[in-house]
C-alpha cells in the first residue's frame, strides 16, 4: 500500500484498521482500496486429468477464453465451459434454473456483447408492443 500510495499513505488510518480487523477483513479492504473492486474470497481445487483427457481440456479453456477475452483467468473460463454445460439441461432443469444460468452466462460476456444483447432485447419487447 505504501509504494503504491507514496508520500500520500495515511499510515495512521491503516495502522488503525489492521489492529481493529481481521487478517481477512484487512485483505478485503486493501484489495477494494488497490482495485475498486470487491474482493471474492476463493478456494483452490485440484483435480487429476489423464494425459488423453488434457487437449480436450486446454482446447475448451481456450475457447472460452477467446470468447471473453485473455484477460480472465483459467478458472474464470473454466466456470463459462461449466455454465455453458448446464445450459445444455433442459429436461430435467425448471425455468427457473434455465433463467438463473442464462442471466449467469450472459454475465460472463465482455460489456460490448452485454450491451448488444440488451438492445436486441429492447427491439423485441418493442416488436411485441407494435403488433398488439
Amino acid at each position: 500500500m505504501a509504494r503504491h500510495e507514496g508520500r500520500g499513505f495515511n499510515s495512521a488510518a491503516w495502522l488503525d484498521k489492521a489492529k481493529s480487523s481481521s487478517k481477512q477483513e484487512l485483505k478485503r479492504e486493501v484489495y477494494r482500496h488497490l482495485t475498486g473492486e470487491e474482493y471474492e474470497p476463493y478456494e483452490m481445487v485440484y483435480f487429476k486429468l489423464y494425459e488423453s483427457q488434457l487437449p480436450t481440456v486446454e482446447r475448451a479453456l481456450l475457447v472460452a477464453a477467446r470468447m471473453v477475452g485473455s484477460e480472465r483467468s483459467r478458472g474464470y473460463c473454466l466456470e463459462l465451459v461449466c455454465a455453458d454445460f448446464l445450459a445444455g439441461r433442459t429436461e430435467e432443469s425448471t425455468p427457473e434454473e434455465i433463467l438463473m444460468l442464462i442471466q449467469h452466462l450472459v454475465k460472463l460476456l465482455p460489456p460490448e456483447y452485454q450491451t448488444r444483447l440488451a438492445g436486441e432485447e429492447r427491439e423485441e419487447e418493442l416488436a411485441r408492443a407494435v403488433r398488439c
